[in-house]
């Protein structure tokens, strides 16, 4: 427990990389291309953490890791002291029971060729939970516990909306009765009309079920939105990591203050006076990240004495606020 909170899930070190590789008949290691790179975090049971970050800062790879889908490099994932990364057989099964995933495309995630009652029954079958008429009773239960009418039961994936295809994906992942649920995305490909019907279910099934989440978006409003706290990832390493409005209204580390720089203010006047940060400069390559701060290329603030040599700790700032940046103090003046 910290803080009066009890920490559900704990990500030590997690480290991912992918080998890069040469070769037709005969292949060889080249590289790697270093997704994550020594991520650390808690979450606490029943908060919605944020995760946010550029396209390729490693936000999915996290996700995917936590849950074995990617077997990681090197570090740990406990959830309530069990290390996840050294279970494996019936006991790796038992522990990922408690554990769910909805995917970005609700499309590209569900079976064409299954009903969405055979989608959505399918954990309860694979773990030998409920036969029968009870297991149909309880696929109807998810359905229209999502909002989806229980007697589409039989209906294919292809009939729905995209809208309704997410709330497949959600009714799937409760079938367990899951601790934890990780959401890649989960809004991305859906129209805006329909994002915000599908944040708010995802609000009342957590308060209803007492879920933890773990919120994976690129949009800053939204993430603000659903989450408790936010992480901000770059370049395969966390970055900052705070309360949602802190991190919105005092944000210490150079790449979340031009994150925030960017995301839209509907009162003209305030927009009026907020200055829009620019970075210069494109993400650097995994596969061969700079030397010292991941972030020393493209910072305005960067120093030649620590930035380009020394890679900076993640560490706390202020109660609550991690921050990795040689000079964090410097924005608190």
């Amino acid at each position: 427990m910290i803080n009066g909170q009890t920490v559900l899930v704990q990500v030590r070190d997690l480290k991912k990389y992918f080998p890069i590789t040469r070769g037709i008949i005969i292949q060889r290691e080249v590289g790697q291309v270093k997704a994550v790179d020594g991520v650390t975090f808690d979450i606490y049971e029943g908060e919605t953490l944020g995760l946010v970050g550029e396209t390729g800062s490693g936000k999915t790879t996290v996700g995917r890791t936590m849950l074995r889908l990617y077997e990681p490099t090197d570090g740990s994932v406990l959830m309530e002291g069990i290390d996840l990364m050294e279970l494996s057989g019936q006991d790796l099964i038992r522990m990922r029971a408690r554990m769910a995933m909805i995917f970005q495309d609700p499309y590209a995630s569900l079976n064409p060729r299954m009903t969405i009652g055979s989608i959505v029954s399918e954990p309860l079958k694979v773990h030998g939970i409920a036969q029968g008429q009870e297991r149909h009773e309880r696929t109807q239960q998810l359905l229209e516990q999502v909002g989806l009418n229980p007697y589409f039961i039989n209906r294919y994936p292809h009939e729905f909306s995209g809208g309704q295809r997410q709330r497949i994906g959600i009714a799937r992942a409760l079938a367990l009765n899951p601790d934890l649920v990780i959401l890649d995305e989960p809004i991305s490909s859906l129209d805006v009309s329909i994002q915000a019907q599908v944040v708010n279910l995802l609000k009342e099934l957590q308060e209803e079920l007492g879920l933890t989440y773990l919120f994976i978006a690129h949009d800053l409003s939204m993430v603000r939105h659903i989450s408790d706290r936010i992480a901000v990832m770059y370049l395969g390493k966390l970055v900052e990591l705070a309360d949602r409005n802190e991190i919105f209204d005092v944000p210490l580390h150079p790449y979340t203050q031009a994150l925030m720089s960017a995301v839209p203010v509907p009162d003209p006047d305030a927009s009026a006076g907020r200055e829009r940060i620019i970075l210069e400069g494109d993400i650097p390559n995994p596969s061969n990240p700079p030397d010292g701060c991941n972030f020393n290329t493209r910072c305005p603030f960067a120093r030649e004495e620590r930035c380009p040599t020394e890679d900076p700790e993640f560490r706390m700032i202020r109660p609550g606020h991690w921050v990795a940046c040689h000079y964090a103090e410097d924005f608190l003046q």
